[in-house]
Order: structure tokens, then sequence, then C-alpha cells
């Protein structure tokens, strides 16, 4: 069966709650140290995603396969941003696909629809980032014609204790 791409709807917030909270302990356990884990991520994705599925400079698309949602993607228009030297533009904030469904294509259609929507609300470009760590990710954004711009750098406070 093929895969179906959609706008988020409010029915589909449980399961953007957990493939959320799936990608931010990816994040997590790549760097515990850079990225947050909250207490009840997948409640507090639930609420961040539902939230920005509404709001009509996000945008908010969740892959199908079999009836199944196996995938989201997540991104809005972001303002001028003098300090990181950024005209208006498409921030492309997350992309995730369940372990079942990888290898199908999911990510690739799911990047490009959510590149195709931003840029329909008008932004010049579309700017995204990546875990260091996660060179999959990398190389299939690379692949689909996006290129490095800035290396994030993170230094640790000193007697900053370590996160568990």
């Amino acid at each position: 069966m093929p895969v179906t791409l959609r706008p988020a709807q409010p029915s589909d917030e449980p399961a953007l709650g957990r493939m959320g909270a799936a990608l931010a302990r990816l994040h997590h356990e790549l760097d515990p140290q850079r990225f947050m884990l909250p207490d009840d991520v997948e409640s507090g994705y639930r609420w961040w995603l539902g939230r920005e599925a509404r709001k009509p400079d996000a945008v908010v698309l969740v892959a199908e396969l079999d009836g199944e949602v196996v995938g989201y993607a997540y991104g809005r228009v972001e303002d001028v941003d003098w300090n990181a030297l950024l005209d208006r533009s498409g921030g492309f904030h997350d992309l995730w696909v369940d372990a079942k469904a990888r290898r199908a294509g999911v990510g690739p259609l799911l990047a490009e629809e959510l590149m195709r929507r931003l840029t329909a609300l008008g932004v010049p470009r579309v700017v995204l980032h990546a875990a260091a760590k996660n060179e999959p990710a990398q190389r299939m954004f690379a692949r689909r014609g996006w290129r490095p711009t800035m290396v994030e750098m993170t230094r640790e406070a000193p007697d900053t204790p370590k996160k568990p």
C-alpha cells in the first residue's frame, strides 16, 4: 500500500506525542548534555505539535502506511533573525519515521512535502539542523539538496555536573 501524506489532525496527537518523544529520546541519547529530555516528553510533544498544527504559519504533516501513522514532519515560518543573519525562512524542525517504515521512502517524501508546503507559504529557503552524530539523516538531506552552512559547537560551563 502506498504512503499517504496529509496535514496532522487532532486525532493524530497521540501518535505525534509518541513520535516526538522518540525523536527527543534519540537526540538525548546522542548527547545528553546538549539535548534536554523533559519529564513526560510524550505529553509535551502531543501538546506542542497539536498546537503548532493549528497555526497558519506552521506545517505538521503525518505519513500513513496501511492506515497507520508512521512518521511526521514539522516546520514553520521563521521571522528575520539578526543573530543568525537569516532572512525570513522556513524552519524545518522535526522529521521522524518509525523503524518499521524506514527504508520505504517515507522520510524523503515527508521532507519534500514539508519543503513544498513551507515554500508555498512564501519563504525563499528552508533551514534545518541535524544532530552531528545523526549521519544517516545528514546524508538523506544532502541527497535532497540541503547543504551544510553552520556548525554548532557546545561547551559545558566549568563545574557543571553531567546529566545522567
